[in-house]
């Protein structure tokens, strides 16, 4: 069955140019379906009918809302935990990657926002929470591989804001395991 990904947008919305760049950079074709924001399509209310905005991604009948969501299940996580052995492997490393660039740009700061905790920070913490996931899939340690990414990571977990926001990592895990 070939995949039907049909991409609710809006031309000049910046999440909806997220969610093209990513697709277009993973080779994936989609029909884009354009929406007037003043007069929303049956589909849109349909497919996300609680906050009823663009973006929304629709892969095979299946709606996923927000840019940053999509971005997450477009990228390196949908393959590494839909992979099994040599294509497991190829996403691990991918990923792996990935991580070691985040933690190349974080360097010696506290936070992606130096000192304090900035718009960086808030968009890649809730990401945290697929480590253990993606640890107890694959068998490996990501503090291992990249400590000062970890290291952040648990800073920005000692937050209050943060903290209470973010499921924990194993009950995540058992969360999607369940799903």
């Amino acid at each position: 069955m070939e995949d039907n990904v049909v991409l609710l947008d809006f031309w000049p919305s910046s999440f909806g140019m997220r969610v093209r760049i990513a697709l277009a950079e993973k080779g994936i074709k989609y029909e884009s379906k354009e929406e007037n924001l003043q007069d929303k399509t049956p589909l849109l209310l349909q497919m996300n009918p609680v906050h009823k905005m663009i973006p929304v991604l629709i892969h095979n009948g299946k709606p996923i809302s927000e840019s940053l969501i999509i971005l997450q299940y477009t990228t390196l996580g949908r393959g590494y935990g839909m992979g099994k052995g040599e294509e497991q492997e190829i996403a691990k490393k991918e990923l792996i990657e990935c991580l070691k660039t985040l933690e190349e740009e974080l360097g010696d700061k506290l936070f992606f926002g130096d000192e304090n905790i900035g718009f960086v920070d808030v968009a890649l913490v809730p990401f945290y929470t697929w480590f253990y996931s993606y640890e107890t899939c694959g068998n490996f340690s990501i503090e291992a591989e990249c400590p000062k990414l970890v290291a952040w990571a648990k800073r920005c977990m000692e937050r209050e804001s943060i903290s209470k926001s973010l499921l924990d990592p194993s009950e995540d895990l058992q969360l999607r395991l369940a799903a």
